[in-house]
């Protein structure tokens, strides 16, 4: 294809920094054929670390930089630059981008608007979702990762019939960036001879990380022989930190912060817990099974569409510490059923959850849209 046949396509999310959706995006912009799509990526509000790796990568990367929740001149700086651009479609990612970003567009008159829900959202207000039914009705679509998103949104009045479900990718590990069990356990301070409990994500409440701790805490007086570390940052930490003083669980609770190395820790942990109280689609959960670690997550929308119960994984009430303790000290014994669930996962990533699978129903998409 010339390049004055390729199609222009416009990225926008609220910043660069390494979340789930953030992860996506950047996979996809990175994936999408050169030969066929032009693609900028547009930065609402900050950038991250991400921006360095798209750039390597040869995409166009530019950051607006809203600095307020209503932010007018960040508005019309979005929209000049689109002007400008005159990209055939415009796709925003997440609620800042999808608001100012597909009012935006529609004032640019482009060709094709779209968005982007990639979680379940009980957070969003009556304001929040009258912006999204409003925008839902005048642009051409919306793309998400999890079934239980659309059945989310349909029941706040934005059909069904707006979404395209994409499942999330993930590249294939790198097995040069291996380390040892033995180092990984060093570098996080753990007694060898322990069962390694992980859980990776930002310190949100949304996460469910007191029950974790909780959870963790009963298993460890239980067995004696487990440490529970939490990966991650955020505005949680001295909150639970707090809490695991308080409940004594501080000497087998790590919580270690962000770290660079998490992807070469993650294949040593004996179990992966996920305590989200809503999701989209995890990220670590695909990583996880992918890197050959049962996986323990609650029974939510999203992560129902990645954990078949008993067969790639466990999902538990959401709640139920107790379930979850009794379940994991049963796996940790249990060599042969937590091989079996490893395999099973494995082969669910490998068939569905690849990032050329993910880019390619993208280009399809957007191939559609411009032919409607």
């Amino acid at each position: 294809m010339s390049s004055q046949n390729r199609i222009k396509l416009c990225l926008i999310i609220p910043t660069l920094e390494r979340g789930g959706a953030e992860k996506q995006l950047s996979l996809l912009a990175k994936g999408l054929d050169p030969a066929a799509f032009d693609t900028t990526v547009m930065v609402l509000t900050r950038s991250g670390p991400l921006e360095s790796e798209l750039r390597a990568a040869g995409v166009r990367v530019d950051v607006i930089g809203k600095h307020a929740t209503g932010d007018p001149v960040a508005w019309y700086k979005l929209y000049s630059k689109l002007k400008k651009l005159q990209p055939d479609i415009v796709h925003t990612w997440l609620f800042a981008a999808n608001a100012y970003g597909r009012s935006a567009a529609r004032a640019a008159r482009v060709r094709a608007v779209v968005g982007s829900e990639r979680s379940v959202d009980p957070w969003k207000g009556t304001w929040q979702l009258s912006i999204d039914r409003f925008l839902a009705k005048r642009t051409q679509g919306i793309s998400t990762n999890s079934q239980g998103v659309v059945d989310f949104y349909d029941s706040k009045g934005i059909s069904r019939s707006n979404f395209t479900v994409i499942p999330n990718g993930i590249p294939p590990r790198d097995p040069a960036k291996d380390i040892s069990r033995e180092e990984a356990f060093r570098r996080l301070g753990i007694p060898l001879h322990h069962k390694l409990i992980l859980s990776i994500g930002r310190l949100w409440a949304q996460k469910g990380y007191k029950d974790l701790i909780w959870s963790a805490e009963m298993l460890r007086v239980l067995r004696g022989d487990i440490s529970y570390v939490v990966i991650g940052d955020g505005p949680e930490r001295q909150r639970l930190e707090e809490y695991s003083d308080n409940i004594r669980a501080a000497r087998e609770v790590y919580l270690v912060g962000h770290r660079d190395d998490a992807a070469q820790i993650l294949p040593h942990a004996d179990l992966l817990w996920n305590g989200s109280l809503y999701e989209g689609q995890s990220n670590v959960l695909l990583e996880a099974m992918q890197a050959g670690v049962v996986t323990l997550a609650t029974d939510i929308p999203g992560n129902q569409d990645l954990v078949d119960n008993e067969q790639t994984g466990i999902l538990f009430p959401l709640g139920d510490v107790d379930r979850l303790m009794r379940i994991s000290h049963q796996l940790l014994d249990d060599t042969d059923r937590r091989n079996q669930l490893i395999l099973a996962a494995k082969a669910k990533i490998e068939q569905q959850h690849t990032v050329p699978a993910m880019v390619q129903a993208h280009e399809a998409w957007y191939r559609k849209l411009l032919t409607q």
